[in-house]
């Protein structure tokens, strides 16, 4: 697949003489929050859908959750003190040229029949109680490194890229691949995954009856060389539906700077008016509706096994209503440009600080409650001795831009030995890179000894986890003690990082800024 630069750059040749690539397929993009609205599609047609379960159940299409190394997998998240587990679902906007619906809508010729890419994706995560919703979407044009992966058709396989274009997954096997690449990158645990294409967000767009979307001036998405989605709308808000909601969510030349992350931008605004439209049910009143709904949703989408039935879309479907709108929360990847200035990639630090509040279930919207849960509470197994516990520790301290500190596996034994824990060893063959420190255990009747390690170094309840990697109750001394005898836990910001493009769910003033080249 080419790898032609792609990135959220404007357009030459119009306006204020702009840079641009002259990528006929840039306005493709349009539904990097389409599957989502999927997701919400099925609360508004479950009921009508469940009727009639065996016909909708033979248009759903199905393919494998992950097609990566398992080995490789990021680990499930914990239940909380409730036993309850969060949800985190990839959603994904195929570009597939494979029908001809698809093509008519998609655009040109020579991309029929070629292999797709997913130039929407968009993690979903839903809190372990069901209080609050994240959505976190990526640029089309991310540079990351994809995983090998193994077609589960024809056991072809694809070899481990590095810095390739995201969207580029998909085309190498089928959307296991695109969930094998985000558990590459973000560590989280990915449950399912919902893929759509292009003529289906068409006809839902139908069904629904319209959604209003807001402009702060007249907008005409057209270039002098003929760029652009073709949007024409006056200034302020009007319901769109069909093609012209198509060319809303395809707009990148007219918004803001006319870059793809102004696009995201007005893709969040729709779906955040979508989502109103249907937990309002203002316009799905009509069994017809429903109906007409619920077949185009269950023709345009391709789940994993997790989903693959009605009844499964249906449960998911009461645990998604659980979330009240104003605490869903949509935001996108923070990115910078790579060094070609043309793609862009993960913000090391902010990034990776969304992705950490997504794996420990913290709110985006910064609205969680005190945690008071039993993170400070013993097991109820018992510790061994001191003197009976067998700790291997190993050093941890590597970081993205530190090599790791000398001999901290070492000092730390010795520490631990200090303090009565002589059947500890330093494992000195391996050099880790965890954020904080670490004491795992492998099983239940581990925990009590992980545990009276843990507070005998001071080491907070929270960070004691239970892993399948280990062996036996195993100490990971982590970038937040590389020196030292004492350690001493940091206090986590919980904050998102600050972004022009988080929205919540029930902000109705949204409204996009029109780049005055793009106005008539």
């Amino acid at each position: 697949m080419s790898l032609t630069p792609q990135g959220p750059r404007p357009p030459a040749g119009h306006g204020r003489g702009r840079r641009g690539r002259g990528d006929r397929r840039r306005g493709r993009r349009f539904l990097r929050w389409a599957a989502i609205v999927l997701a919400v599609v099925i609360v508004g047609t479950a009921g009508a859908g469940y009727l009639y379960y065996r016909h909708l159940n033979g248009n759903l299409k199905k393919d494998d959750l992950n097609i990566g190394d398992e080995k490789d997998r990021a680990a499930r998240t914990e239940a909380n003190a409730a036993g309850q587990t969060p949800l985190n679902i990839l959603l994904i906007g195929s570009d597939a040229r494979d029908s001809a619906e698809n093509q008519k809508l998609g655009g040109a010729k020579d991309t029929y029949n070629t292999a797709p890419r997913a130039d929407v994706q968009m993690l979903l995560h839903v809190s372990a109680d069901r209080s609050n919703m994240s959505v976190v979407s990526m640029p089309r044009d991310t540079l990351v490194s994809i995983p090998k992966c193994t077609d589960p058709d024809d056991d072809k396989v694809y070899p481990a890229l590095t810095s390739a274009m995201t969207n580029e997954s998909l085309g190498r096997g089928g959307p296991g691949c695109t969930v094998a690449t985000w558990e590459k990158l973000t560590d989280i645990h990915i449950d399912h995954f919902i893929m759509v294409d292009f003529a289906g967000v068409v006809s839902m767009a139908d069904a629904i009856g319209g959604v209003p979307v807001c402009v702060d001036a007249n907008i005409y998405s057209h270039t002098r060389s003929g760029k652009g989605s073709g949007l024409k709308l006056e200034k302020g808000t009007t319901p769109i539906k069909g093609k012209q909601a198509l060319q809303w969510l395809r707009t990148r030349y007219g918004f803001e700077d006319s870059t793809d992350i102004a696009r995201a931008k007005a893709q969040h605004q729709y779906m955040n008016s979508m989502v109103r439209q249907l937990r309002e049910n203002a316009t799905l009143s009509s069994p017809n509706k429903l109906r007409k709904l619920a077949e185009t949703a269950t023709e345009s989408l391709t789940v994993d096994d997790g989903l693959g039935s009605v009844t499964k879309l249906y449960d998911l479907s009461n645990e998604l209503r659980k979330v009240p709108t104003k605490r869903i929360t949509m935001t996108t990847m923070p990115w910078k440009y790579a060094s070609d200035g043309n793609r862009v990639v993960p913000k090391p630090e902010e990034s990776e600080k969304v992705f950490r509040l997504v794996r420990e279930d913290i709110a985006l919207d910064g609205k969680d409650k005190k945690k008071t849960t039993t993170e400070d509470e013993t097991s109820d197994d018992p510790a061994a001795a001191d003197d009976k516990i067998a700790v291997q520790v190993q050093n941890g301290t590597r970081t993205s831009t530190e090599a790791a500190a000398s001999g901290r596996a070492t000092d730390v034994t010795a520490l631990l030995v200090g303090k009565g824990f002589t059947a500890s060893k330093a494992d000195s063959s391996v050099i880790l890179s965890e954020d904080k420190t670490l004491v795992r255990y492998p099983s239940a009747d581990l925990e009590g000894d992980a545990q009276r390690v843990a507070k005998s170094l001071g080491i907070p309840m929270s960070s004691v986890k239970k892993s399948t990697e280990v062996s036996g109750v195993t100490l990971v001394v982590g970038a937040d003690w590389r020196s030292g005898t004492k350690y001493e836990a940091t206090k986590e910001d919980d904050s998102m990082p600050e972004s022009d493009d988080t929205f919540n769910g029930a902000d109705t003033k949204a409204c996009m800024h029109v780049d005055p080249d793009y106005t008539w």
